[in-house]
C-alpha cells in the first residue's frame, strides 16, 4: 500500500478524486455523518423567562417542592 494518499491527506493536498474516495471509504466504515444540527443546538424553549421569580421557581429541584 502506498503512503502517497495518506501523506497528501496530512499535507492537505488531496485532489477532488482522492477526497471523494476518502469520503466514500469513511462513510462505508462509519456510516453517514452526524446531522448538521441537533436538539442541543436549538434554543431552549424556556429561555427568556418573563420574570426573575419564574426563573427561580424553575431552578428549584423537584425534591424541594
Amino acid at each position: 500500500m502506498s503512503d502517497e494518499p495518506r501523506d497528501a491527506a496530512r499535507s492537505g493536498a488531496l485532489t477532488d478524486e482522492q477526497r471523494a474516495a476518502r469520503h466514500r471509504r469513511l462513510t462505508r466504515i462509519f456510516g453517514e455523518g452526524l446531522p448538521g444540527r441537533t436538539r442541543d443546538d436549538l434554543p431552549d424553549p424556556h429561555d427568556g423567562p418573563t420574570s426573575n421569580d419564574e426563573w427561580l421557581r424553575r431552578q428549584v429541584p423537584p425534591h424541594h417542592g
